[in-house]
């Protein structure tokens, strides 16, 4: 048999082929003697046929190499025959399948270690000897000293012995050698970055005179790569030193504030005589990052939608709070629609970034809307479309970003889901008839949702696959109104529409975009947006539901100039009352500068 296996290692690794005898090889399996192993023969699935002789031999010692994982680990090709220029006969020799009759952890091994590992000595009892399995057992009680303090932590073996008729039943000691207890010392940055090494320990969770931790370190690698504001030059490096460690990350700046600018060209749908054919809207974005090297962010955005709105969005984040790795976000939203009501969003919010590329927050937020001051309203004699209300609500938010790259990804996810629920009241309105008020409840409960996925996908060397599904919804017990529902439409949310064209109580858009890459920060896109909606405004009463299926479809490019990066979108959409055109297509344009 050893002689067999020799000429059979001898073939493999010299690279001689019989492949000129034939096309095809057919594969004879013979066991001399009584087989009781037929089933793991089953499981290995002996091939039949193989395209020559040298794939032939490949496929003996795969299967060699799978009934040793099956715990036949004395298995073996007694002999390898050709009897024939297209035909080899294998005898395969099984031997017994070896078990464990016990196997115990020395007293020294902490048994929370041992659970944590996934170690059960009754469930190993008495069971087949797979050595992958082995393995990993061995591999997770390492994984979990290395995320405790003891990363030069060995494990083997020891008292081994053989015994029964055949000798098939094995008996060990499973022995751990610990080694030092090491402690975190410092965190170092070599490089240019200009970011507080406070801050870095706080954002990473590695702090000073905590146990050395692999995985904490493993973590903190996926962590940097979703800072927009730093970038890794290498990989840390470790430093073990009297029972410390002391860690060094190699980070760059990397241009990530922001100014740009956005310039919608619409065309007016159906305008009236001598009224203008096309209306401009406008976008302005302030965002300021790492502010004093401390992680902080100032973002201001201005919007222009139309000729009737126009929003304010401004935002503050200050992470490490008190020393903590809680980060402190406030936020401020105001709304403006023309000369019918003004709705405001002041939003507090805790964040705590867990170790595993998360995020949870949770937000308290004070929702007021009220209408602009209009004589008409004393000649109503029905409700408004808005009205005066308050709304302050609770919430959660996870967050997960797996993104190779913050800007311009290539691969990984994106997730976020969000949840608040509060009670809404009406507030009555001096202008409006105070009986009309009597078909509304003043006090109602209200449920808020939402939900985002992305993920790209790399289909080439330079091209990109993002799938992407957003969703929102609002519930009322009672009835919701105008001032009370999203907006729909644009370059943000569905693309070959105006901004915000939909007032929309749920909705949801699933997308699909191809990007080439021909730079680093430059591509050329294709997309589709297909979006549904429903707008639940009237009382629950009525059957009037409005709902529709608008979809929309175009081609962008996006690359880099001297000032900055420059977009361009075309698209053209397409639902209920407006079918697809090309001359009444949407073109979006603007610059990002980055400083």
């Amino acid at each position: 048999m050893r002689k067999t296996l020799l000429l059979l290692g001898l073939l493999l690794s010299s690279g001689f082929s019989l492949s000129g005898r034939a096309q095809g090889v057919h594969l004879r399996w013979q066991m001399p003697g009584a087989v009781p192993g037929r089933a793991a023969l089953r499981r290995v699935r002996l091939p039949l046929i193989a395209p020559d002789s040298l794939a032939a031999l490949a496929a003996v010692r795969d299967v060699i190499f799978a009934l040793r994982a099956d715990s036949y680990l004395t298995a073996s090709a007694d002999s390898i025959r050709w009897p024939m220029a297209d035909s080899v006969r294998v005898a395969l020799h099984l031997g017994p399948r070896l078990r464990w009759a016990t196997v115990r952890a020395t007293d020294d091994v902490p048994d929370g270690l041992l659970a944590r590992a996934g170690f059960r000595e009754r469930l190993l009892r008495n069971q087949a000897l797979r050595p992958a399995e082995l393995v990993r057992l061995q591999q997770a009680i390492l994984r979990e000293c290395e995320d405790h303090g003891y990363p030069f932590a060995q494990v083997r073996l020891d008292s081994v012995r053989w015994f029964g008729t055949p000798a098939d039943q094995l008996s060990a000691v499973l022995r751990l050698e610990r080694g030092p207890l090491i402690v975190m010392d410092s965190v170092l940055v070599e490089g240019n970055a200009t970011i507080s090494r406070g801050f870095l320990s706080r954002y990473l969770q590695i702090f000073p005179g905590q146990p050395y931790s692999q995985g904490r370190l493993a973590a903190a690698a996926r962590l940097l790569r979703q800072v927009p504001y730093l970038q890794s030059t290498g990989a840390p490096r470790v430093r073990f030193a009297a029972d410390r460690a002391r860690i060094t990350f190699f980070l760059a700046d990397r241009r990530a504030n922001q100014f740009d600018g956005l310039v919608g060209v619409l065309p007016v749908n159906n305008p009236a005589p001598g009224a203008k054919r096309v209306q401009v809207t406008g976008e302005v974005n302030l965002a300021l990052r790492n502010i004093k090297g401390g992680g902080k962010s100032l973002n201001l955005n201005w919007r222009k939608a139309d000729a009737n709105s126009t929003a304010l969005d401004a935002g503050y984040a200050h992470p490490g709070l008190l020393g903590s790795p809680l980060e402190l976000i406030g936020t401020f939203n105001l709304l403006r629609q023309a000369n019918q009501f003004v709705t405001t969003r002041p939003r507090l919010e805790f964040a705590y970034p867990t170790a595993r590329r998360g995020r949870v927050s949770f937000f308290a937020e004070f929702r007021a809307s009220r209408l602009l001051s209009d004589s008409s309203f004393r000649g109503l004699t029905a409700l408004p479309l808005n009205l005066d209300s308050r709304y302050p609500n609770y919430g959660l938010t996870y967050a997960f970003n797996a993104l190779d790259d913050p800007f311009f990804p290539r691969r990984g996810w994106n997730l976020s889901a969000t949840g608040a629920a509060g009670n809404k009241s009406i507030r009555r309105n001096p202008d409006v008839p105070e009986a009309l008020y009597a078909t509304v409840r003043a006090r109602t409960s209200q449920l808020t949702g939402g939900l985002r996925a992305e993920r790209y996908t790399r289909t080439g060397r330079s091209s990109t696959l993002l799938t992407r599904l957003r969703a929102d919804g609002i519930y009322n017990a009672d009835r919701l109104f105008d001032n009370d529902l999203f907006r729909l439409g644009g370059l943000a949310t569905l693309r070959g529409f105006d901004e915000w064209q939909f007032f929309v109580s749920s909705y949801a858009v699933a997308t699909a975009e191809y990007r080439v890459f021909t730079g680093d920060d430059a591509y050329v896109f294709l997309f589709a947006d297909q979006g549904y909606y429903r707008r639940d405004r009237t009382p629950p009463a009525s059957a009037a539901r409005p709902r529709d299926w608008p979809g929309g479809a175009g081609l962008g490019v996006t690359f880099s100039t001297g000032a900055g990066v420059f977009q361009f979108v075309y698209a053209v959409g397409r639902a209920t009352g407006q079918a697809p055109s090309l001359t009444r297509g949407k073109i979006h344009f603007g610059i990002t500068g980055r400083f």
